[in-house]
C-alpha cells in the first residue's frame, strides 16, 4: 500500500519503537520522539528516528505506543486526551488484557488498532535499533468491532512502510499463538539456560551449538518478560503445562527403559519443526544444508558468499558454529536442493573443505 508522507509519534523509544521510527523516517515520514526517558529519547534522536515531541504539537497523523502490555491502556488514554493524533495502535506482545483495560477506561477504540510486529533481539534499548528489523516480518493487528476501516488502512500502511508483512487476527486468537511460539518457548529456553548456572566447568567447556540455540532467547531483558508472561498469563500457562507433561512422561520413560515413548517424542519433534515456515513461506526442510569449514580471519565470509554468486546459487540460510579453542568454525549454508551439488563443487575448486 503506497501512502503520502505521514507525521508519526513514537511512544516509548526502546526498541521497538526506535526501530519503527528509524524505518518510517528512512521512507520520508517525519517522525516525533517521547519516552519518561529523556535520555532515551536523546539517544533515539542522535541515530535520526526522528525529533523530540514539541509542546502543544497539533495531531499526528497515526500515534504508535511502543510500551509494556501493562501501560498501553493508559498511555492510550493520556494520548488521546492530549490529541496526539487521529489514529493510535500499538506494539505489545499481548493483546486481549490491553485491550479489556482500555474499555474499562473509556479509550476510543474506534480510532485504536492493537498491533504487534513479530520480531525483535535479544539486546533492548534505542542503540540496539534497526531500521530493517521489520523486513519480511509478520505484524499482527487486532481490530476490535469498534475499529473503524480508515484506522485500520492506516495502521496497515503504516507497518507495511516499515517492511511487515500484516497479519489481521483476533486478540485471543493471537495470545494463544504467541504464547505457543513465543510466550512459552522463552520460558522453555529459560528452565534450560538456568540449569547452567550451576553446571561444573567441565559441562561448560563440553558445551556445543545445540545448547547455545536453545538458550539464545534466555538472554534478554527480564523485566522486560515478567510484564509479557503475566499479560498472557493463563495461554502461556496452558503451553507450559503440556511441554511438562512431555518432559515428565520422557523422564519417566527413560527411567523405565521405555524407548518407544521417546522415540514418539523425538518424531513429534521433528514432525513440528517442519511445519514451520522458512523463506518465501517454504518449509524450513525443504533446503539442502552444505557445510564448510573456514578459517577465524577478516573476509573468509565474504569470499564465501562471492563464490556462491559466481556459482549462481542463492543463498536462503545461513549458520555459523564455532570450534571451541580453535580458529575455524563451521558455516552451514542452506540453499535449494537443486543448487547443493553446484554449490559444493564451486568451493571445492576453490579450496574449501566440503565434507560429503
Amino acid at each position: 500500500m503506497i501512502v503520502e508522507s505521514r507525521r508519526v509519534v513514537v511512544i516509548g523509544t526502546g526498541l521497538i519503537g526506535t526501530s519503527v521510527a528509524l524505518a518510517l523516517r528512512g521512507r520520508g515520514d517525519e517522525v516525533w520522539l517521547a519516552d519518561r526517558d529523556a535520555a532515551s529519547v536523546r539517544m533515539a534522536a542522535e541515530l535520526g528516528a526522528g525529533v523530540p515531541l514539541p509542546e502543544n504539537a497539533g495531531p499526528a497523523d497515526i500515534a504508535v505506543l511502543a510500551v509494556p502490555p501493562a501501560a498501553v491502556a493508559a498511555t492510550l488514554l493520556d494520548a488521546q486526551k492530549r490529541d496526539l493524533a487521529r489514529v493510535y495502535t500499538d506494539v505489545a506482545s499481548v493483546k486481549s488484557r490491553p485491550l479489556r483495560e482500555a474499555a474499562e477506561l473509556g479509550c476510543d477504540l474506534t480510532c485504536f488498532v492493537a498491533g504487534h510486529p513479530l520480531a525483535g533481539r535479544e539486546r533492548s534499548g534505542p542503540a540496539a535499533a534497526r531500521a530493517d528489523l521489520f523486513l519480511g516480518r509478520p505484524w499482527a493487528l487486532c481490530p476490535t468491532p469498534e475499529t473503524t476501516g480508515p484506522a485500520l488502512d492506516a495502521v496497515t500502511a503504516l507497518a507495511e512502510s516499515c517492511g511487515a508483512q500484516t497479519v489481521v487476527v483476533g486478540a485471543d486468537e493471537h495470545d494463544r499463538a504467541v504464547a505457543l511460539v513465543s510466550h512459552g518457548p522463552h520460558v522453555a529456553a529459560a528452565a534450560v539456560a538456568a540449569r547452567l548456572e550451576a553446571a561444573p566447568e567441565v559441562a561448560l567447556g563440553l558445551a556445543g551449538q545445540g545448547i547455545r540455540d536453545v538458550t539464545r532467547i534466555a538472554g534478554s531483558d527480564p523485566e522486560l518478560w515478567i510484564g509479557i508472561l503475566s499479560s498472557n498469563a493463563a495461554p502461556v500457562a496452558d503451553v507450559i503445562d503440556a511441554v511438562a507433561a512431555d518432559l515428565a512422561d520422557t523422564a519417566a520413560a527413560l527411567r523405565e527403559g521405555g524407548e518407544t515413548a521417546v522415540t514418539e517424542l523425538l518424531k513429534r519433534g521433528g514432525a513440528g519443526r517442519r511445519r514451520l515456515p522458512g523463506k518465501h513461506g517454504d518449509r524450513a526442510g525443504t533446503y539442502a544444508v552444505v557445510p564448510v569449514l573456514i578459517p577465524d580471519r577478516p573476509g573468509e565470509l565474504a569470499l564465501l558468499f562471492q563464490a556462491a554468486g559466481v556459482a549462481g546459487v542463492n543463498i536462503e540460510d545461513v549458520t555459523i558454529e564455532h570450534s571451541p579453542g580453535r580458529p575455524v568454525g563451521v558455516v552451514e549454508v542452506s540453499v535449494m536442493p537443486a543448487a547443493a551439488q553446484r554449490l559444493a563443487d564451486e568451493l571445492r575448486a576453490r579450496g574449501w573443505s566440503v565434507p560429503g
